[in-house]
């Protein structure tokens, strides 16, 4: 693993992509077979990140991809992060919903969490960090859209065509504005604890129609950009 870091970093991230969608969407599909949801899924999402920061902690790379605290910042050029916030909070924009039994419940909060985590140092940091070094802009966009085009992955575990769709369009905006958030702050803590939560509170999602879910993804959509866009143009770089 080290030999391959070594040789191509961008290699490197392209097979943990590889990993971590084979192994989440392996692990869901077996989750379905037995009957509860996420009942593996949480194991391997475990395993996942505790050997990938194990990994990043034994070759001294936290600050390099960002696993660290945020400092010396200005806060309120950031609007105290309240546009995060508020993304943060869109499953419950049209309610919300208890379907599924306390330990279904506990066993998605439980896995989202860490897939969150996974996703977070894979896109923003192993993916981005890659393609940076030769150009920033490149890296930003790419970045941001594979990790949008990810989640077409639904598909192939039931989900319905327009929701998968408009979720690739409003996960590529908030990747956009997570990269963001990576280059300024120097941290992916922001993003993890963020992406986290949304992750985790999508099990109480209210669905809605297709006008509301069209509505709630350009919402979603023009506060990941906007803030993203504010934040370049006014927030020098920590």
């Amino acid at each position: 693993m080290q030999n391959i870091y070594k040789k191509n970093e961008l290699f490197f991230a392209l097979i943990w992509i590889a990993v971590y969608v084979l192994s989440i969407s392996a692990a869901d599909g077996l989750s379905e077979e037995f009957g509860i949801l996420k009942v593996i899924t949480l194991p391997v999402a475990l395993v996942l990140s505790f050997f990938l920061y194990g990994w990043i902690r034994k070759n001294k790379l936290q600050q390099y991809y960002g696993l660290r605290r945020i400092t010396s910042i200005d806060f309120r050029k950031y609007l105290y992060f309240l546009p995060l916030l508020l993304l943060s909070t869109a499953n419950f924009w049209n309610g919300a919903v208890f379907e599924h039994s306390l330990l279904e419940t506990a066993l998605f909060i439980a896995s989202m969490l860490f897939i969150g985590f996974l996703e977070e140092v894979i896109f923003r940091g192993f993916l981005f960090k890659a393609l940076s070094r030769k150009s920033i802009r490149s890296a930003t966009l790419i970045s941001s859209v594979t990790f949008g085009i990810g989640h077409i992955v639904n598909l192939l575990n039931g989900a319905d065509f327009l929701p998968t769709l408009l979720q690739i369009g409003y996960a590529s905006a908030i990747g956009f504005l997570f990269t963001v958030l990576f280059m300024k702050t120097k941290s992916l803590w922001p993003g993890i604890l963020a992406h986290a939560f949304i992750n985790a509170t999508s099990i109480f999602a209210v669905e809605g129609n297709g006008s509301v879910q069209l509505v709630s993804s350009l919402v979603m959509v023009v506060l990941s950009v906007g803030y993203a866009l504010y934040l370049l143009r006014i927030v020098p770089e920590n």
